[in-house]
C-alpha cells in the first residue's frame, strides 16, 4: 500500500499553480543490513551475515562498473548509469571545457520488467495518509490506469 499526501502547488510560475498534487509517504529508508535481515526471513538457507556480505560486493562492484561506462541490469527493479548534467552548451567542439560544460555527474536508475510504470499500475495500491494531512476531512485522488485509490 503506497501512502501519499496532498500538497499545494505554491509556484506562482507554474502553470499548476495553486492545484493539489499526491505525493508519496515514505515511511522508512531499509538500509543493506535491514534488507539482508528481511531477505534472510524469506525461507533462504543464507544468514543475515552471508545476504550481507553479498549485497556489499553488489554495491561496490555495481559502482566500479558504472565508473568503466557500463550499464547494469538488474531484471524487474532497474537498469543503473551514469548521466552527465550540463551547465551549458559550448559553441564549439574546440571552446567545450569540462569545468565549464559540465556540472557534473548523476547516477540513473531506469525501471524495468516488473518495476515499470505500466506494470506498477497495474498492481499498486495507493491509500490517502489522513494522519499525516491537515485536512482530515478531504478526499484523496480518483482510480487512475489501473492503480487501486481507497479513501479513507
Amino acid at each position: 500500500m503506497i501512502k501519499y499526501v496532498l500538497k499545494q502547488n505554491k509556484n506562482r510560475k507554474s502553470n499548476a499553480y495553486g492545484k493539489f498534487y499526491a505525493h508519496p509517504v515514505i515511511e522508512e529508508t531499509v538500509g543493506l543490513e535491514e534488507l539482508a535481515d528481511h531477505m534472510a526471513l524469506h525461507n533462504t538457507p543464507f544468514s543475515k551475515g552471508v545476504i550481507l556480505g553479498l549485497l556489499t560486493d553488489m554495491v561496490d562492484c555495481i559502482k566500479e562498473l558504472l565508473l568503466e561506462g557500463k550499464n547494469v541490469k538488474m531484471p524487474d527493479l532497474a537498469i543503473f548509469s551514469l548521466g552527465i548534467k550540463n551547465a551549458e552548451g559550448a559553441e564549439s567542439e574546440d571552446e567545450f571545457s569540462v569545468t565549464k560544460n559540465i556540472q557534473g555527474v548523476r547516477l540513473r536508475a531506469r525501471a524495468t520488467g516488473e518495476l515499470t510504470r505500466k506494470a506498477l499500475d497495474l498492481v499498486a495500491s495507493v491509500k490517502k495518509a489522513t494522519a499525516l494531512t491537515a485536512k482530515s476531512g478531504s478526499t484523496g485522488g480518483s482510480d487512475n490506469g489501473g492503480t487501486t485509490v481507497e479513501e479513507p
